[in-house]
């Protein structure tokens, strides 16, 4: 297992947000996490790449207890990358500054030796002539795809995803959608908190239905989308769906 999650607690005062979260994620795969808003999938995450400290349990990268206290949460972050929501790019940077930023800052590299390398990632996520545009020249889709291409370019080996597709209009989802896509068939590890409920069901291989903190069901895609066990999980599908 890459990652590995045993009995994750998190509270925020009295709101418990995580309550007992076991998950295993192998190397390759692509875990979807569903549920209703306030489920726990985004906090998960964060806690996932230790944006958020954990209450109780153990976060294992690789064999490695990433979540013991007092661990320096620099290194764990350059091996797993995280894009959020919002594209967080900084306006005053062109999309290949935005790239070039963290590489610069956490691996000491040059922008000589990152200018190849990250012509590349532009290149292959149809990118490449937008690499010296400012983010407000660029559409939604075009800026998440960069947000991708940033954390892509800490090489990281597993990427986390927080709905990454809700703040896009309609029509460019699918442009966001098909970086995964080419992510999942060249092997990255993924964990996606998602309400893109088809696309799930076409591409991950456990699908984990969260509630009220709990995953309350996991299985295939066909398992929870065809076959769900609980009665909350067939209620949250028999609207979403």
């Amino acid at each position: 297992m890459v990652l590995r999650l045993e009995n994750i607690q998190k509270s925020f005062g009295s709101n418990v947000v995580l309550d007992g979260i076991d998950l295993e994620i192998g190397k390759g795969q692509m875990v979807c996490l569903i549920g209703a808003s306030g489920s726990g999938k985004s906090t998960l995450l964060r806690c996932m790449n230790l944006l958020e400290p954990i209450d109780d349990g153990a976060i294992w990268l690789d064999g490695q207890d990433i979540s013991e206290p007092g661990l320096d949460p620099q290194p764990v972050r350059r091996r797993i990358g995280m894009v959020f929501q919002s594209f967080n790019l900084f306006p005053h940077m062109t999309a290949a500054e935005n790239v070039m930023l963290a590489p610069r800052r956490a691996k000491g590299l040059s922008r000589d030796a990152l200018k190849a390398p990250v012509s590349a990632l532009f290149e292959r996520f149809g990118l490449a002539d937008r690499m010296d545009h400012y983010p407000d020249q660029l559409s939604g889709g075009q800026q998440q795809r960069v947000a991708i291409v940033r954390a892509l370019a800490m090489e990281p080996e597993v990427m986390l995803f927080d709905e990454i597709t809700s703040a896009l209009d309609p029509e460019l989802v699918g442009e966001v959608l098909d970086v995964l896509r080419a992510l999942r068939m060249q092997g990255m590890t993924m964990v996606l908190a998602t309400h893109e409920m088809g696309f799930a069901r076409e591409l991950a291989d456990l699908v984990c239905f969260l509630d009220n903190g709990r995953i309350l069901e996991a299985g295939t895609p066909s398992q929870i989308f065809e076959t769900p066990e609980q009665d909350r999980t067939k209620s949250f599908l028999s609207r979403v769906l």
